[in-house]
């Protein structure tokens, strides 16, 4: 390495500018490769009446993929199906930015079955994570 002199430093959160160091140089060497991402980011809520969030999607689309980071309901409105117009929504939206897929991930004690009823299949798994439980990897064509 020459006469250069190194450090690691561990932190819990970055400073101002680093993630976007980081994140530019991944970017910068993936251009050699591959397409832009176009990542986008995707949020859809749920209200009730008084305007109150009720429920509500966090995801991204980038290379023609959505991925569903969060999908989250409040438990008094659970199992009306707004789950499933949230679902429907998000991947509506990917459809009209040109996404062909979707993927996620989820645990064994949130919502696997909800999300292959709606299409999903598990491609891949990690066992205890977290501990003495599994999660799932799931894909969807669009």
């Amino acid at each position: 390495m020459g006469g250069n002199i190194f450090t690691i430093e561990v932190k819990v959160k970055a400073d101002p500018g680093e993630s976007e160091i980081i994140s530019g140089g991944l970017r910068e060497y993936n251009d050699k490769f591959v397409e832009e991402d176009h990542h986008q980011e995707l949020v859809v809520v749920l209200q009730d009446a008084q305007g109150a969030l009720a429920g509500g999607l966090l995801g991204g689309t980038y290379w023609r993929w959505l991925h569903i980071d969060i999908l989250w309901v409040r438990e008094d409105v659970r199992s009306l199906g707004y789950g499933n117009l949230l679902m429907g929504a998000a991947e509506q939206e990917a459809i009209r930015r040109g996404c062909r897929h979707s993927h996620l991930e989820t645990h064994d004690f949130q919502a696997l079955g909800f999300y292959q009823k709606n299409g999903y299949s598990l491609f891949a798994q990690l066992d205890d994570l977290p501990p003495e439980h599994i999660k799932y990897f799931l894909k969807k064509d669009l």
